[in-house]
This record gives structure tokens, sequence and C-alpha cells, in this order.
């Protein structure tokens, strides 16, 4: 991928595909875990959006939700801060990257 924030390539199979560089960089591990929270937080905050639109409205709702990817990223999250607090850098800095890919699926 060169340089582009968004980058649009085509597969061998004519399907487009993009690329977002969403985060790329050195970073202290204060400011790794800030990053890690935000994104982290962000995507559950969609999941609970999203379960919260299937029922707004429908009072015979009975409640009934799939939280195991609401729960799968708490628990992430919780072991990748663990992880990062973990780390002895000795002056050092973390290099995190993270592309998101965008492609059409049949």
């Amino acid at each position: 991928m060169s340089n582009k924030t968004l980058e649009r390539l085509k597969e061998d199979n004519e399907t487009l595909l993009h690329q977002l560089k969403l985060i790329e960089g050195k970073f202290t591990k204060r400011e790794a875990l800030n990053i890690l929270n935000s994104v982290v937080d962000v995507k559950i905050n969609f999941h609970k959006l999203q379960r919260l639109s299937r029922i707004e409205g429908n009072v015979q709702d009975t409640c009934m939700f799939d939280n195991s990817r609401i729960t799968e990223l708490i628990s992430d999250k919780s072991n990748a801060k663990e992880f990062l607090n973990s780390l002895e850098l000795g002056g050092r800095a973390l290099k995190i990257t993270s592309t998101i890919h965008i492609s059409i699926e049949d």
C-alpha cells in the first residue's frame, strides 16, 4: 500500500478493494492505551446502538440480545491494556498499525 490514507485497488477477480490506514505510527505507552481505549470504545458503542435501534419503538420486544461481540471487545480491551501495562519500554516507543480493508463480498 502506498502512503495514501485511502487507496482503491483492483484484485485479480475485479472486486474493488479499499484500504484505509486508520493508525500508523510510534507511540508512548500512555498514547497507545488512549488509542486502544478510544477505538474499542467506539466499536462497543456502535454495537450498543445497533442493539438499541432494533428494539426502539417496539414495546413487545423481550430485549433478548446477543451480547457476545460486546463481551468479546470488552475482554480484548482488558487483555490489551494488561499487556501494554506489563511492558517495560525503557524509553522505546510502541509501533501501532491498523488498516481497514473494504471489499465487495458475494
